[in-house]
């Protein structure tokens, strides 16, 4: 009865010490290596403090102006500039206008990341069925993990601050892009394919001129994707030393400042919201062009 009772289990002390080794393991591998790695993330911490620096003392005006330039750019509606324009005035006037640059700034460079490291492993996914059978498996357990454990070799490894953040969103964030880029580029119609065997195309022609052109909507749509990921990460990336508008967020849910966690929390879905509609109508738009293209 008493097996059925209480599941058998390891003893206390054999899987103390099991936990003994993983702990002292990591301490020794982050001891030995930890200033290696802060240097090679180094170049990454510039340019987050750069750009951060650049949107939050440029003059308000010519940003809003720049983001209205580019939500017409991207949608070519009227609607969508307006909104995108009324949208960082409101958040000016309440306050909130640094903490919005420090969140657009880490979004902006994790994107670039994400869309740097996704799209090349997108495309060596959907030409071997066994990258992508080993790749799906991590992809999943990325989307999967809770976001506080994997903060928590981080964190050990490079301690607090943005860089941790930053790539905390990355790995948040990277998984759509990767699928997307392996989704589109293996919908390519095999007929087209085998016109450009036919016209004796290289691999790397067939990519470049075929493939990846005609994947275009799915990508954005990845990249659409990340970005929404990337802002659903910034009260959590608050957490381990980021600026921006999860910091607030972080201070109102501690100190029950209703007022304030729901004016910080508004101005998140207002960006996501802004970036959503932006970005999806740019994949209309370039979806629309690859089909005259096509003569679709």
């Amino acid at each position: 009865m008493d097996f059925l009772d209480k599941f058998p289990s390891m003893g206390q002390g054999g899987l103390r010490d099991i936990k003994k080794s993983i702990d002292l393991g990591f301490r020794d591998f982050s001891r030995a290596y930890g200033d290696s790695l802060e240097a090679f993330f180094e170049p990454l911490l510039n340019l987050l403090v750069w750009i951060e620096k650049l949107l939050v003392y440029s003059p308000w005006p010519l940003i809003v102006i720049i983001f209205g330039v580019f939500a017409w750019l991207a949608s070519r509606r009227l609607i969508v500039v307006f909104l995108t324009i009324l949208t960082f005035l409101v958040i000016g006037f309440f306050g909130m206008w640094e903490d919005t640059m420090a969140t657009i700034a880490i979004i902006f460079v994790a994107t670039i990341i994400c869309v740097f490291l996704g799209i090349p492993i997108g495309v060596l996914m959907s030409n071997s069925t066994r990258v992508q059978s080993l790749i799906n498996p991590v992809l999943d357990i990325m989307q999967t993990i809770p976001s506080f454990v994997y903060l928590i070799p981080v964190v050990m490894l490079l301690g607090i601050g943005k860089v941790p953040g930053l790539i905390a969103v990355c790995i948040y964030a990277i998984p759509p892009i990767i699928r997307l880029t392996n989704l589109g580029i293996r919908l390519v119609d095999k007929e087209v394919l085998e016109a450009a065997d036919a016209f004796g195309a290289s691999f790397r022609q067939k990519l470049f001129g075929v493939q990846i052109p005609l994947a275009l909507p799915n990508i954005f749509a990845g990249i659409n994707q990340t970005i929404m990921m990337a802002l659903a990460m910034v009260v959590i990336a608050s957490m381990i030393g980021v600026k921006g508008l999860g910091v607030p967020v972080l201070r109102a849910v501690s100190n029950q400042y209703l007022a304030l966690g729901l004016m910080n929390g508004l101005a998140i879905v207002a960006l996501a919201i802004i970036f959503d509609r932006i970005s999806q109508n740019f994949g209309k738009r370039l979806q629309k062009h690859m089909d005259r293209q096509n003569g679709i």
